[in-house]
């Protein structure tokens, strides 16, 4: 069974992945930026197989480092790290979002990414195994969408960032993938949506042929991950093809609300 570590874990896509893992009897160390989101992540996680966490803000290399020694410490290695620990406003456009909100997106999405491969990275040469998987979406294909100018330039800038890592790792044992889950519902989603709910109602049909739930996704991303064996590889959930399918069958039937279940 192998031993996995996930940043930004206590809640959303990060979650489920734990949830997914621990299920197949995988050892998960979670991570979340307080202690209060970390024990309440472990609350629900309880049964579900073994869990540690630790509250861990990645925009620090130090606590980056500890989240690694605490895995090792209680798990002998790390098998899988994954740099899922993200942040995306996008109620505003690039002219008006706030410069705090500017440094947050940046500092969490760009350095906390980098950080973490770096950590994972030097632990893993040295114990001579190891998978780093880093989290893209919106705008890492270089795709422009409203209210995204900010975050979608952090993702494209981890996507350049990930293929720096592969080809400088390219002679090394370890294996670096990229990850992008789709139009996922989660606690950040709802939030933005209610933030700007105006322009939320008007883009909510196209919306809701495109997206999914956790507890949708996370089961087959997680088995993608534990089966990838090669370097390089981009895990894609949402990919052009079913992006189509979609579409076309919403001509025919429409999709049920994907929205309500989350009050909006």
């Amino acid at each position: 069974m192998a031993v996995i570590v996930i940043t930004g874990s206590s809640k959303g896509i990060g979650f489920g992945l734990a949830r997914e893992f621990a299920r197949l009897g995988h050892q998960v160390m979670i991570s979340g930026s307080s202690d209060a989101s970390v024990a309440a992540a472990l609350e629900q996680l309880e049964g579900e197989g073994r869990v540690l966490g630790q509250a861990t803000d990645v925009r620090s290399e130090e606590q980056l480092t500890a989240l690694w020694q605490s895995a090792t410490e209680a798990f002998g290695s790390v098998d899988i790290w994954i740099n899922n620990a993200g942040l995306a406003r996008t109620v505003w456009s690039i002219v008006d979002t706030p410069s705090d909100q500017v440094q947050a997106m940046i500092s969490t999405n760009m350095l906390g990414t980098i950080y973490g491969s770096q950590v994972a990275a030097r632990g893993m040469l040295a114990q001579g195994h190891g998978k780093i998987f880093n989290m893209l979406g919106g705008g890492s294909d270089g795709e422009n969408f409203p209210g995204m100018g900010v975050y979608g330039s952090s993702k494209r800038g981890l996507d350049y960032f990930t293929n720096a890592l592969i080809k400088e790792l390219k002679y090394s044992p370890l294996i670096i993938g990229k990850i992008r889950p789709g139009m996922i519902i989660t606690e950040g989603v709802v939030r933005e949506a209610r933030a700007d709910f105006d322009n939320f109602q008007k883009s909510r049909k196209t919306m809701n042929n495109l997206v999914d739930t956790v507890d949708t996704v996370a089961p087959w991303l997680a088995k993608e991950i534990l089966a990838t064996n090669k370097s390089g590889r981009k895990i894609r959930w949402l990919n052009g093809g079913k992006i189509a399918a979609r579409m076309l069958m919403s001509r025919i039937k429409p999709r049920p609300d994907q929205f309500e279940a989350f009050g909006l």
